[in-house]
């Protein structure tokens, strides 16, 4: 339910969700595949808490281009 909620109020404001995880190791299998710019994790999630989860993103997965021209 608190997915579904924070997902409609990222979309109401422009953003683009391109996927949702419900454990700390399929935040990770997701940002692998999906690359995405921004990962909000949950800091309890099952499986792998949100805070590791974060850490080993930050170490395996490489960091997003950057769109600015400069």
């Amino acid at each position: 339910m608190m997915r579904d909620g924070l997902r409609a109020i990222l979309e109401k404001e422009g953003l683009n969700v391109v996927g949702e995880a419900s454990s700390g190791r399929e935040s990770l299998a997701l940002a692998r595949s999906l690359q995405p710019a921004v990962v909000i994790m949950d800091v309890s999630m099952p499986d792998l808490n949100g805070i590791d989860a974060t850490r080993q993103l930050i170490a395996r997965v490489p960091a997003p281009r950057s769109s600015d021209s400069r």
